[in-house]
Order: C-alpha cells, then sequence, then structure tokens
C-alpha cells in the first residue's frame, strides 16, 4: 500500500457504564454511559482502487464488509484496499463491532471527500441503532452521556454530554478468556426478551447519575465517582439479568468484579455484555498494582490493559500509521 495515498485510522475501545432506561415511559429507550480507553486499540490503513474491496489482518473480513457497505451506501464508484495492523478483541463488551465500523468509515470518507460527522458515518455502516455510546467515543473521546432513541427514529441517540475524566484515574480492563458476549441477532433477540425494569429503578439509576456520578466525575471525587458507577451497574445488571445469568455474566469476570472491588478499587463493574469487566483507581501505581493481581488471577490468560481514559477522539492521518508494527 502506497503511504503517500493511504489513509490511517487509529480508534480506542470503548467501555459501555450501564444503560438508563429500559421502560421508554417518556418516549425514549436506552440511553447510557460510557468512556473511550486507548487500550485496546485498533488500527486501520486504507487506500483508494479502481474497483472492488480487499482487506487483509485481524478483523478483515467484516471491515471488508463495513467498506461495502459504505461505498454502497453512498454510490461511490471504486474500491478500497484495507489493512487492519491491529484489532480489539471482538464480542468482549468493548465496542469493537463500532470502532471498526466507524474506522473504516471514517478512512473511507476521508479518501472519497465524503461526510464525516458521526451520525454520517455511523448511518453509513449502520452503527448505533441501539446505544450511540460508541459512537460519541469514537468522535470526542472522554467521559459520554447519550439520551436514548425514540422508536421511529433513524439517527443515533443525541449527545448529553462529553466530560473530561480527570487525567490521574486509571482504568484495569481485564477480558478472561471463554464465551464472547453477546452481539448482532443475539443481542437484539436478548434486548426484545427482557422485560422492564420497575419504574422506580429507572429513576434511581437517573438520580444516581445526575446527583452524585456526574457531580463527582466533575470535582475529581474518585469514590463518590466509584460509589455511584457501582450502584448503576448492580441495578442495570439485574435488568439483564434474565438474558446473561446474574448481574454480570458468570464465570471469571464476575470473580473478578468482586476481586477488584475487594483490592480497593473505587468502582468497578463489567463492559456492556461482558466478558470484559473493569476497576477504577487513583493513579498509575494502583493501576499497575490491580492490573498485575488481575493477570495473576487469570494466571496468564486473556487480556489485561491498564490506562487512563482517552482524551480524545480518533486519530486521523495521511501517510503511513505510527506504531503499526
Amino acid at each position: 500500500m502506497s503511504a503517500a495515498d493511504s489513509v490511517y485510522v487509529e480508534a480506542g475501545a470503548r467501555l459501555h457504564f450501564g444503560v438508563l432506561d429500559l421502560r421508554g415511559a417518556l418516549g425514549r429507550r436506552f440511553g447510557g454511559l460510557g468512556a473511550a480507553i486507548p487500550s485496546p486499540s485498533l488500527l486501520l490503513e486504507a487506500a483508494r482502487t479502481s474497483g472492488g474491496v480487499s482487506a487483509a489482518g485481524p478483523d478483515s473480513e467484516r471491515a471488508a464488509e463495513f467498506a461495502r457497505r459504505f461505498l454502497d451506501f453512498h454510490g461511490a464508484r471504486g474500491g478500497a484496499r484495507l489493512v487492519v495492523h491491529r484489532s480489539i478483541p471482538a464480542h468482549s463488551g468493548l465496542g469493537s463491532g463500532t470502532q471498526l465500523g466507524l474506522s473504516v468509515a471514517r478512512a473511507l470518507a476521508e479518501l472519497y471527500g465524503l461526510p464525516t460527522q458521526p451520525a454520517d458515518l455511523a448511518r453509513a455502516v449502520a452503527r448505533g441503532r441501539r446505544s450511540a455510546i460508541g459512537t460519541w467515543a469514537f468522535a470526542l473521546g472522554g467521559f459520554i452521556v447519550e439520551g436514548g432513541r425514540r422508536p421511529e427514529e433513524d439517527g443515533i441517540a443525541p449527545l448529553i454530554g462529553r466530560f473530561e475524566v480527570p487525567e490521574q484515574w486509571r482504568c484495569v480492563v481485564a477480558v478472561p478468556p471463554g464465551s464472547p458476549g453477546l452481539s448482532g441477532e443475539a443481542e437484539a433477540m436478548a434486548f426484545e426478551r427482557l422485560p422492564p425494569p420497575a419504574a422506580g429503578e429507572v429513576e434511581r439509576v437517573s438520580h444516581l447519575v445526575l446527583m452524585q456520578l456526574l457531580p463527582s466525575l466533575i470535582e475529581g471525587d474518585l469514590s463518590g465517582f466509584g460509589e455511584a458507577l457501582s450502584a448503576v451497574q448492580r441495578i442495570t445488571g439485574a435488568w439483564f439479568a434474565p438474558q446473561q445469568g446474574g448481574v454480570f455474566a458468570p464465570g471469571e469476570g464476575e470473580a473478578l468484579v468482586r476481586r477488584m472491588s475487594g483490592w480497593g478499587a473505587a468502582g468497578v463493574g463489567q463492559s456492556s455484555w461482558g466478558p470484559a469487566v473493569y476497576g477504577l483507581v487513583a493513579d498509575a501505581d494502583e493501576g499497575r498494582a490491580l492490573a498485575a493481581r488481575c493477570r495473576d488471577f487469570l494466571g496468564g490468560n486473556g487480556l489485561v490493559c491498564e490506562s487512563g481514559f482517552a482524551r480524545g477522539g480518533a486519530q486521523v492521518g495521511r501517510g503511513a500509521p505510527p506504531g503499526r508494527d
């Protein structure tokens, strides 16, 4: 691939911290909280061709399908050559599909001179139909609150707020080996089967978010933020228990959530359907210590990442991508 004619996109994973409303009594369903993290991440390189789509690297088949969908959506004459240099673990609760789809869309939009707004990218590759956390995290980084969708709407859910996460806070993400989380049609069917939660529980989640979690985030109060986040996870996890087998998906991830809390993490939980779980701590020293304990618990299996939070959205550039090896 000629570097002079290529575009690269580097995008971090996203954590999904919880759904705001499964009832939809006010006309909108879902809504949610989440954040962008720099690791694990994907790195994609793309070049325009005269026709056809080819792709190489991990998740190459999905990347090629997203490219075909994007080009068909815009009626573009031409093709693309893609190389996925690095990928986010698939079906693990880290938003790999959305980050890959949006990365392909953004790269091709740059190459073909097409719209690059987040909603335009998501629509072209059919992402963000339920949750917009991944879309806004891709575009902006930081901590995201989105407001859910009305049933008749085709666009992505509106961004309610984007907040900086204190730079010293650290996040440890562990992805145990084993069964992947729900995605695609299986996820859609699971959502349809979920019973609506009690109105009081939906109200409690909103109260925690508005009056404890967000003020604590803005003031840099990790203890208050973690307490609220853990409470939201317990409440919303119970909503999903009929389909995932418990407040957290059974297995090593569920055990790690309990362990990380006991090891001093201020806030703990499961991202989306898992199996990825996370723990928040105050600084890099605590982050490294927590990550080491998670690796020991997993016996060297799975994946453990320790980092701060992404302070911006996906990185886009021309030419050879940095760190592709």
